[in-house]
């Protein structure tokens, strides 16, 4: 069946990011002709680094060509990636590149899609960077080194670029990446070492602050002057330092100062979306035994996963009646609270409250149902299928 081509409304102005395209087209190493590529129809923009911007999106691609196109692009920028679709629905996405101080910015929009990232090996200094990546819209996860962070609207985690990563999203969403290299990054940050796949929320705070200093960046890069720009640009690593100092920070002295109870709770609440928060994470970031973390919970009449269990399902319970998430799939809301799987999610969520989550959003909006949830719900891929062993 032949879907119909329906000009669609940008992600990145459904973010509020104001994007003035230069080139709605293919990625061109070469210098542009004005020539269109007559095997692909799709025209040919001018080199990078000779335009404020590039730009290539899908609305004009026929609907059939949209995900090869958009693949094709990505993979001048992301290279050696290995990409899977949930759903059977027509595919659209852009691509946004622009440069400040020197640095790559990309924002990346599309449907709902995951990757892995396998880089190279023995990559050589200059080319080792740290990836800033910026949530603008919907919820996605980002993994490495054992490491999982949910993001949504407002929040950012880093990436090392040296490492193999995955990413998956249930929806739509827009992301923007901050390239920067390892050595600049690591001389900013000064005795900080760079987390990989760490939430920093985006809900208040500095974390709110980086948030819009990103988008700023995005907005004027073509409008600063080389020298503005790279003040801009030391401004936001050193907000984005005393970010990840104070994450570092927060927990104090493994031991020491608070009660080991409080402690342990500080560090579930504060990674509480983790999929893979685990008692043996917990113990050793708080400072005591797997078994000490056991007996305080033993306590409480209770047990380390029941607990994580139930707070993540009260923050469900307390979003999906939340207008502010009314446009979020009630699968993406599990998936942001650290279920990796719907069909669990649901089955929890009505054995903890005794109405299954679908009947129970139904009580605050009974009006309207949006069309992402009336699809069907996705199984989310769980950990053992995103893993990082390079595909056959």
């Amino acid at each position: 069946m032949q879907f119909p081509c329906v000009p669609r409304i940008p992600l990145a102005a459904r973010s509020n990011i104001v994007l003035p395209c230069a080139f709605i087209g293919r990625f061109a190493p070469a210098r542009c002709t004005g020539k269109v590529n007559r095997s692909t129809d799709h025209v040919l923009g001018p080199p990078w680094g000779e335009a404020m911007s590039q730009a290539f999106s899908t609305d004009l691609i026929p609907v059939a060509d949209r995900l090869d196109a958009w693949l094709q692009n990505a993979r001048q920028i992301c290279g050696d990636c290995a990409f899977q679709l949930h759903k059977r629905f027509p595919f659209h996405g852009s691509i946004e590149r622009r440069k400040i101080a020197g640095l790559e910015l990309t924002l990346f929009s599309s449907s709902a899609l995951s990757f892995n990232k396998f880089p190279p090996a023995n990559q050589a200094l200059e080319n080792r960077a740290c990836i800033v990546i910026t949530q603008l819209q919907g919820v996605r996860q980002y993994r490495q080194a054992g490491k999982v962070a949910v993001l949504s609207k407002g929040d950012t985690t880093l990436i090392d670029s040296t490492l193999p990563w995955s990413s998956d999203c249930a929806g739509d969403c827009a992301r923007l990446y901050l390239r920067v290299p390892q050595l600049l990054m690591e001389s900013r940050l000064r005795n900080i070492k760079v987390p990989k796949a760490v939430r920093i929320s985006g809900a208040g705070g500095l974390g709110t602050t980086l948030f819009h200093l990103a988008t700023s960046l995005y907005q004027q890069a073509g409008a600063m002057t080389p020298e503005e720009g790279a003040a801009a640009i030391e401004a936001y690593l050193r907000i984005l330092s005393a970010c990840i100092g104070n994450s570092n920070r927060v927990l104090g002295t493994p031991g020491g100062g608070k009660d080991p109870t409080e402690r342990v709770l500080q560090y579930i609440n504060q990674h509480l979306t983790e999929s893979t928060l685990s008692p043996a994470e917990i113990a050793g970031a708080v400072g005591i035994s797997v078994r000490h973390l056991h007996r305080l919970f033993a306590r409480r009449g209770t047990s380390v996963t029941d607990w994580i269990r139930a707070q993540r399902l009260e923050h469900c319970w307390k979003d999906l009646g939340d207008p502010r998430s009314r446009q979020k799939s009630i699968t993406e809301i599990a998936y942001f609270w650290g279920f990796n799987d719907s069909a669990h999610f649901s089955h929890s969520f009505k054995k903890h409250f005794g109405i299954c989550p679908r009947s129970y959003r139904l009580r605050h909006w009974p009006e309207t149902r949006e069309a992402h949830e009336r699809e069907e719900e996705i199984l989310y891929l769980d950990s053992r299928k995103m893993g990082h062993g390079k595909p056959s």
